[in-house]
């Protein structure tokens, strides 16, 4: 009797597992090991190299004007926040104790050419030698170099300014004993605005010498400034991946000061490129990746260049075509030469690819 009971159910069994056979030999199934992910293809886009930044001004020349020695100071020349032109006097410091050193060897000198002249008539009449002439004509230049260095330090102790430009406030009087190397008054040629402002490495490519930029600031809300980058850093910040720009702004009404911030916009035009969305973008190290599926439905690993980023698309400079099938999302369920699921969109362009991709992710994470 239990024969009897177990023979039909053993044969049942056999029939099942010949019948799920022959269905997978067929392979009228999935397959299984390739992941599902979202599909795109390479479209256009359009690009704006436009950038935004914060700037700091500093002036065009700027400088601290300090005392050479420590001494006296008679008198000032300045008030606060006077325009100065190049060579005023800004201090004069106490020089008495020089201008009688000066008297001293401007009269050594005097007599030292008058001993000169006597001595070389008496050689042309035979009574002094050579030796005796020489020897006067050093005296006589030794005492007029002392008197020039004299000079040269009653003049040090008169501050001028190196250049025109604005004084700041003063924190000194005359009278005030200062020492060697202590500020007297900060002079700053404002005539211009040297506006320095960083930009990340991608916008390199965008920006260049004597390009035109348009700068805000909040004392003059809806007032802008405008100028042109004079100079790039030939540096790039390894930590946070920018680079130091500087733009020149004319500032003849001197309304722009030394470290102000500024709203930067940098001029440019916009162009359309290739372009892929973010979510494809695979980055190792300083190279970029995307996944290109081809004809046989395998993913293949593609090295691309890319440039400037803009709604959430990428733009590709180097590596794609046109129209070319990618991984858009899920890149990291892919491997490289291995099959994918993908549900791709219609062949279409700019924002209408970026919805079609959008609506295919949404597709995918339903189903």
């Amino acid at each position: 009797m239990i024969l009897h009971r177990i023979l039909p159910i053993c044969l049942m069994t056999v029939l099942l597992a010949a019948c799920g056979s022959d269905n997978g030999g067929q392979g009228g199934g999935p397959d299984e090991s390739a992941p599902t992910v979202v599909g795109g293809r390479v479209s256009e886009h359009g690009f704006s190299s436009a950038i935004e930044a914060v700037g700091t001004a500093f002036a065009r020349e700027e400088t601290v004007l300090t005392a050479p020695v420590t001494e006296r100071i008679e008198r000032l020349g300045f008030s606060d926040g006077d325009f100065v032109r190049r060579g005023s006097m800004i201090a004069q410091l106490s020089r008495g104790e020089e201008a009688a050193d000066l008297a001293a060897v401007e009269a050594r000198a005097r007599e030292a050419q008058q001993q000169l002249g006597r001595l070389q008539e008496l050689q042309d009449r035979g009574f002094a030698t050579r030796s005796n002439v020489d020897t006067q004509v050093a005296s006589r230049d030794s005492a007029r170099a002392d008197a020039s260095a004299i000079r040269s330090r009653i003049e040090d102790r008169v501050i001028r300014a190196p250049f025109d430009g604005v004084i700041g406030l003063r924190t000194i009087s005359p009278g005030a004993v200062i020492s060697a190397g202590s500020p007297i008054a900060t002079i700053s040629d404002i005539s211009s605005i040297n506006l320095d402002f960083t930009v990340p490495e991608q916008y390199l490519s965008a920006i260049d010498e004597g390009q035109e930029i348009r700068a805000v600031a909040a004392a003059y809300p809806g007032e802008p400034f405008r100028g042109k980058i004079d100079g790039i850093d030939p540096r790039v910040d390894p930590l946070s991946r920018s680079v130091t720009v500087r733009a020149v702004l004319p500032n003849p009404d001197r309304r722009l000061r030394p470290g102000m911030l500024l709203s930067v916009d940098i001029v440019s035009q916009s162009y359309t490129a290739l372009a892929i969305p973010e979510t494809a973008l695979i980055l190792q190290g300083d190279d970029s990746f995307v996944f290109q599926i081809d004809d046989e439905g395998i993913a293949r690993r593609t090295r691309i260049e890319t440039g400037l980023r803009s709604d959430g698309m990428i733009e590709v400079r180097d590596g794609l075509a046109l129209g070319t099938p990618i991984v858009a999302d899920g890149t990291v369920k892919v491997r490289d030469d291995a099959p994918v699921d993908a549900k791709m969109p219609e062949r279409r362009s700019g924002a209408a690819a970026c919805a079609d991709n959008a609506a295919t992710k949404e597709a995918v994470a339903r189903g």
